[in-house]
């Protein structure tokens, strides 16, 4: 076990309360983070939102990480898949903000209550929460950002109140994460920090042989590569390319996995372009079954587009997650996602947004199956280095270092 080579500090009973503002279902980045200090001996509970006949409020996962969910059931509307802010009405939006009001008082009391010895915050919109209970508790704070929340998509209505809440809060934790050497760079500069901890978000290695889920889930008749594109189906992702893309590309399914905002638009595309048969959906699958998935397809893309800094600076799951189960790739050439893709010769960069570059790419690997065997072969010898287990013992000299005192900031009165 990685963790038993950490002997400065014993993490034998120490407690580490996470927040997270999602229901704790699919998050596979906290969920790596508590299985890793579970395993190095640390107590953790993960703080979550409540799902009410989907989700128990408790439960304890088979890795002995504790799940505790907090708040009411939201209104039907908000609950269903892809539903945005505009469908909802006013109602039910306020009935939406007062829940989440209480699941983060709860959140902070609950966390108050188990007097942990570092709260962990996942992203911004738990910061403040994770902050207070932290002081009042006198407890260290770790702040996880996951995104560059003062430009993304979705947040730049609320980007002054996200800059402030940060410029507040990060001098005064103990320790902070991020996903990207350039996110890690923004964040020192933008709030006169030492360079964030980088934890890629790559997935632990697993060997998924023979798999044929996805054709025999889709019930897939031809022999037809499958291009592959899993995660959320949020705006800037370039995803309504990928159906322009099936169109110009014969000979080959196009599948979706996930679910998001753009769902019902995409299907729309779909249906209007005639495309039923080649391009087909998939909802969210549980974490422990999409290696199953990725594994049956033949090819990964990610055509993210450069609408904002988070996109800029993103690498993301699926480009890792691609990695792992051996698929070459078609992606975005943006910088970090570039450095990879180069670094390990993965697959093919095209520039953000160039739809006609992404058909070429495309069709270059579906037409040729010796460049895609080529390519396979380079992740799997990149798989090796791009696994979660080969980064899993910063986080815990990270733990180490706060729990000694040894960290750059304390949290201040």
């Amino acid at each position: 076990m990685q963790g038993d080579r950490l002997t400065a500090v014993s993490p034998a009973g120490r407690r580490v309360s996470m927040l997270v503002c999602n229901h704790f279902l699919n998050d596979a980045r906290v969920l790596k983070e508590a299985e890793t200090l579970i395993q190095a001996g640390y107590q953790v509970t993960v703080h979550a939102l409540a799902l009410p006949e989907v989700a128990p409020k408790f439960e304890v996962l088979r890795s002995g990480v504790r799940v505790q969910r907090h708040g009411v059931s939201k209104s039907k509307a908000s609950q269903r898949p892809g539903a945005s802010k505009g469908d909802r009405s006013r109602r039910e939006v306020l009935a939406l903000v007062a829940s989440r009001c209480r699941a983060m008082i709860s959140m902070a009391w609950f966390t108050f209550r188990e007097k942990p010895d570092i709260v962990h915050a996942h992203d911004v919109n738990m910061l403040p929460t994770a902050w207070f209970a932290a002081f009042f508790a006198r407890a260290s704070l770790i702040y996880d950002a996951h995104e560059i929340s003062t430009d993304r998509e979705g947040y730049r209505s609320f980007r002054g109140v996200v800059g402030w809440i940060e410029k507040q809060l990060v001098p005064r934790v103990s320790g902070m994460i991020t996903t990207t050497n350039a996110r890690a760079k923004f964040f020192a500069r933008a709030y006169g920090i030492d360079r964030p901890l980088v934890l890629q978000n790559r997935p632990r290695l697993v060997k998924v042989e023979g798999s044929n889920r996805i054709r025999e889930e889709l019930g897939l008749s031809e022999n037809w590569p499958i291009v592959l594109y899993q995660g959320g189906l949020q705006p800037g992702r370039g995803l309504e390319r990928l159906v322009e893309a099936a169109s110009k590309v014969p000979g080959a399914y196009f599948v979706y996995i996930g679910g998001g905002s753009q769902v019902d638009e995409l299907k729309q595309r779909v249906k209007a372009s005639g495309l039923g048969s080649r391009v087909r959906f998939i909802d969210t699958v549980a974490l422990d079954e999409l290696p199953q998935y990725t594994a049956s397809a033949d090819i990964g893309v990610q055509p993210i587009e450069n609408t904002c800094l988070n996109h800029f600076t993103t690498d993301s799951n699926k480009l890792f997650e691609y990695v792992i189960a051996g698929l070459p790739v078609v992606a975005s050439q943006m910088p970090e996602i570039s450095k990879v893709v180069k670094t390990y010769e993965l697959g093919l960069l095209v520039p953000p947004g160039d739809t006609e570059a992404l058909i070429n790419a495309i069709a270059k690997l579906v037409s040729e199956p010796e460049l895609r065997a080529y390519y396979r072969v380079k992740a799997r010898i990149a798989a090796r280095s791009l696994n979660w287990e080969t980064q899993e013992q910063s986080l815990l000299e990270l733990y180490s270092k706060i729990s000694e005192g040894k960290s750059h900031v304390r949290i201040a009165n």
